[in-house]
């Protein structure tokens, strides 16, 4: 499912809304949830899951091409744990 369709079925889920609200709905989730772990909280829907910013070290890689060992900086990354009631209606 692209954003497009998922406008779609929250406009068919909201009953009455125009795909505009839809989408300005989404747009608005979407940059609350970025912002939030900009700030480096987490951000918890209870019965869907868990958004949070994970951190991962830096370390040494080896570019493929030369062969030439480079040091790759930390980095942060969005992570999601999925909740109960999400894991359970995917069995």
């Amino acid at each position: 499912m692209n954003k497009a369709e998922l406008i779609q079925k929250l406009m068919e889920k909201a009953g009455g809304s125009s795909k505009a609200e839809a989408a300005r709905y989404l747009d608005a989730f979407i940059d609350i949830v970025t912002e939030a772990l900009k700030a480096g909280e987490e951000v918890a829907i209870a019965g869907f899951g868990t958004f949070s910013v994970k951190t991962r070290a830096a370390r040494s890689g080896v570019n493929p091409k030369t062969g030439e060992k480079i040091q790759i900086p930390s980095m942060k990354r969005p992570k999601f744990k999925p909740g109960k009631a999400l894991k359970d209606a995917l069995k």
